[in-house]
C-alpha cells in the first residue's frame, strides 16, 4: 500500500525563483518534511475484531455440540478466525485495493468493506488515488544556445485508474518521476537560455502536455507542472549583468540627450528675446555653470576669453532693455 515517502535529502532551493547561484557547503542538505501519515489502526483494529468474533462463535458452536472445549473446537476456532481475516477486509475511502485470483486480475475493491475468497483471491497492492507531489529537476542541461542550466520543478498528480497503475508498469511513482525529468530535459533542449526565463508558463504547458500523453496509459494524470527555480552559470550572470548596466546607461544617455534637446529649443526662445542665437548660447553656459557650482559648491575659475561672453552677454542685455524703455 502506498504511503507518503519518508524523509529524504533534496538540493537547497530558493523561496522564490532566481537566476542567481547560491554556493552552499558540500555537507548542507536539507531534510524535506513528510506529509500527513494515514493511519492502518483502522484496519488492524476491524481485523482483529473480525477474527475475534469468527473465534468465539466458532468456539461457541463447538463447545456446544461436542460439549466441551477440546482440541479440535480449538483448532476450528483458529481456522475460522484466520480465514475471516482473509476473507473481510475495508480499505480507507482515498484507496483502491487491486484484488488477484490465482494469479490474474479481478477486479479493482473499495473503498469501504469487501469481501475475498480465501486462498483464492489475494490483495496484492493498495493504491492512493489522492494528489501527489513530486520534486524533479534537470542539473547542466544544455539550451539551444548551448548554455547549461540548472532547473527545479514540481508536479502534481493522481492516479485514477488502480488497475492499469498496477498492471502496467511496475514502479508507477519512479518512472512517473524519471519521464517528468527527461521531458523537462528535452523542453530545455528546445528553448535558448533567454526563452527559459522569460517562457516559463509555456515550458510548464510544454512538459505537462509530454506528460500526460505518457502518463495516460498508466492510468495517472499530470494535474499541473510548474517551473521552481532557474539557475544560471556565474559567468553568464557576469555577463547578463553587464549587459543590463550598458542597456541602462544607454537608455540613461538617450533621456540626457532629449532634455539637452529640450532645454537648447526653451534657451534659444529665450535668446531670442535678448537678441539672438549668440545670446541663448551664452545663457545656456551660464546656466550650466550654475548648475555645476550650485551641485558641488565649489569655486570655478571662469578664463578670460570665457568670462568676455559673459560681460559682452551682460552688456547686451543691458543695451536691449535701454532701448525697450526708451521706446
Amino acid at each position: 500500500m502506498w504511503r507518503n515517502p519518508p524523509a529524504r535529502a533534496v538540493r537547497p532551493a530558493a523561496a522564490a525563483p532566481s537566476c542567481e547561484r547560491v554556493p552552499a557547503p558540500a555537507s548542507a542538505t536539507v531534510v524535506a518534511t513528510p506529509g500527513e501519515r494515514a493511519s492502518d489502526f483502522g484496519i488492524i483494529l476491524f481485523s482483529a475484531f473480525t477474527a475475534v468474533v469468527a473465534f468465539s462463535a466458532v468456539c461457541v458452536v463447538g463447545c456446544a455440540t461436542a460439549g466441551s472445549f477440546n482440541f479440535p473446537v480449538a483448532a476450528a476456532s483458529t481456522l475460522a478466525a484466520v480465514l475471516a481475516v482473509m476473507a473481510v477486509h475495508i480499505s480507507q475511502q482515498w484507496e483502491r485495493v487491486v484484488v488477484q485470483r490465482l494469479g490474474r486480475f479481478s477486479r479493482v475493491a473499495g473503498p469501504g468493506l469487501f469481501l475475498t475468497i480465501p486462498f483464492i483471491e489475494q490483495t496484492p497492492i493498495r493504491v492512493d488515488c489522492r494528489t501527489r507531489y513530486t520534486t524533479f529537476g534537470a542539473e547542466e542541461t544544455l539550451t539551444a544556445d548551448l548554455v547549461p542550466l540548472d532547473v527545479d520543478a514540481v508536479m502534481l498528480w493522481m492516479v485514477h485508474d488502480a488497475k492499469a497503475a498496477c498492471n502496467e508498469v511496475s514502479d508507477f511513482s519512479a518512472t512517473v518521476e524519471l519521464t517528468a525529468q527527461a521531458a523537462l530535459r528535452d523542453a530545455i533542449g528546445r528553448l535558448s537560455a533567454a526563452e527559459v526565463a522569460i517562457r516559463r508558463e509555456q515550458l510548464d504547458a510544454d512538459i505537462q502536455q509530454i506528460l500526460e500523453d505518457e502518463a495516460s496509459q498508466w492510468g495517472i494524470s499530470i494535474l499541473s507542472v510548474k517551473i521552481r527555480n532557474i539557475l544560471l552559470p556565474q559567468a553568464l550572470q557576469d555577463v547578463m549583468s553587464l549587459e543590463a548596466q550598458a542597456e541602462q546607461r544607454r537608455k540613461a544617455r538617450i533621456i540626457l540627450m532629449e532634455a539637452e534637446q529640450d532645454i537648447s529649443a526653451m534657451a534659444e526662445d529665450v535668446g531670442e528675446a535678448y537678441g539672438g542665437g549668440d545670446a541663448a548660447l551664452r545663457l545656456r553656459q551660464m546656466h550650466l555653470m550654475y548648475e555645476s557650482v550650485r551641485e558641488t559648491g565649489g569655486t570655478v575659475v571662469v578664463p578670460s576669453s570665457f568670462s568676455e561672453g559673459f560681460v559682452e552677454g551682460a552688456d547686451a542685455a543691458r543695451t536691449l532693455r535701454a532701448a525697450s524703455a526708451e521706446k
